[in-house]
């Protein structure tokens, strides 16, 4: 089950739906939430604009008192958010563990976003994240440090905040290890959800895909009411095949693998995860 989950609190109104996302992985395990905000390192971008001549001593004094009264006010913002939804949801606000029900706390970091979330995520039995960042369509490096830094699986909240995951869940099958990662990591949701739809997409010459049958008898051990749904392509992107259904299913939650076509990861994800991670409005826990 999930007991310490970690939500970055970046003091933008993206924050509410993570914010709603993690409460509702957190509620049925009375799970912590350590609300983290990063600010940013006055010191170390002043020195970068420097290198690119920003002037004399006067104009980065000027520089330096600007981008200092911004982290105070956006972090001034992240607080008041935090505590908003605390009050609106009853969450007292503790750092001591094994209290009863929900509980929160709010810490601060300097420096790198993607550096501190991959140092707490290591030790947070989930981490929660948004799409959106403040100033950025998606902030691609804070997604890459929670999956691929952290260990821990990673739930992505959708652009509105869900009713619930507890739904009906689809896992995105296929036979990897990083599918069997994100599963294992789902369960303590598998086992309250509504029910379970194990999606495999396969060409149509290709033979039935006998895994997913076998994760569908270990699955029922913790959720009867788990099946099986084998797909044919049919000249469609695989991506395309399980959206569809997904959508069709009114499923609350998808659960699938974080897969990168780089070793090196010169290329963060490849382009089945791209498509789910820009394209979906629906949860998505996701494990490398």
């Amino acid at each position: 089950m999930y007991k310490y989950i970690l939500v970055p609190a970046t003091g933008s109104a993206s924050d509410e739906t993570v914010f709603e996302t993690a409460k509702l992985a957190a509620r049925p395990s009375g799970a912590h939430l350590e609300f983290l905000h990063v600010r940013v390192d006055v010191t170390e971008v002043v020195i970068s604009m420097s290198t690119g001549g920003l002037g004399g001593g006067g104009a980065v004094q000027g520089v330096v008192d600007k981008l200092e009264a911004e982290s105070k006010q956006i972090e001034g913002s992240a607080w008041q958010l935090v505590e908003d939804f605390c009050d609106r949801n009853a969450i007292p606000r503790t750092a001591a563990g094994r209290a009863e029900g929900l509980t929160a706390e709010f810490s601060v970091e300097t420096g790198s976003d993607a550096q501190w979330i991959s140092e707490y995520g290591r030790f947070a039995d989930l981490v929660v994240v948004g799409r959106a960042q403040p100033g950025r369509e998606m902030a691609m490096e804070v997604l890459e440090a929670a999956l691929m830094d952290t260990g821990r699986p990673l739930l992505v909240a959708p652009p509105q905040a869900p009713q619930t995951l507890l739904g009906t869940i689809v896992i995105a099958w296929k036979d990897a290890p990083e599918a069997a990662r994100a599963v294992a990591a789902a369960v303590p949701l598998l086992e309250r959800a509504e029910r379970v739809v194990i999606v495999s997409v396969v060409e149509e010459d290709e033979p039935r895909e006998s895994t997913s049958d076998r994760l569908l008898r270990s699955l029922r051990w913790h959720n009867p009411n788990t099946s099986v749904r084998q797909l044919g392509r049919e000249r469609r992107r695989p991506v395309d095949v399980l959206l569809q259904e997904a959508a069709r299913l009114q499923a609350s939650l998808i659960v699938m693998g974080g897969y990168s076509h780089s070793r090196l990861r010169e290329v963060v994800f490849g382009g089945f995860t791209q498509r789910i991670l820009a394209g979906v409005d629906i949860p998505v826990l996701m494990a490398h």
